[in-house]
């Protein structure tokens, strides 16, 4: 089993950092044997939203919003190596679909 512990940049980030920082988790997942379970876990800083066209192999319509550039971003790298975003499959609560939400709830 591998479990890969990580915070994402932010969405405002610039696009020199998100890109170092999805490329440095693609090459870590990499490493981890296909035949090992793969977790991921961690602060995505994403909104993979509930449109899954394109992603019905990795995701389900029970995500956030609408997508977002990081959700783009996470979206493709879980398309890429096989990894399913379990979160989205099965309906949850609104409440236990965040772990943050700014004052203004923009974020």
């Amino acid at each position: 089993m591998n479990i890969i512990q990580f915070y994402a940049p932010t969405n405002d980030y610039n696009e020199d950092a998100k890109d170092q920082f999805y490329n440095r988790l693609q090459s870590i997942v990499e490493k981890c044997q296909t035949k090992d379970l793969t977790i991921l876990m961690g602060d995505f800083n994403a909104k993979v939203g509930t449109d899954n066209i394109g992603f019905e192999d990795i995701m389900g319509r029970h995500g956030l919003g609408e997508r977002n550039e990081n959700g783009e971003r996470f979206a493709n790298l879980c398309a890429f190596n096989k990894l399913v975003i379990c979160g989205t499959i099965f309906p949850h609560k609104l409440i236990h679909k965040t772990t943050w939400t700014s004052p203004e709830h923009t974020t």
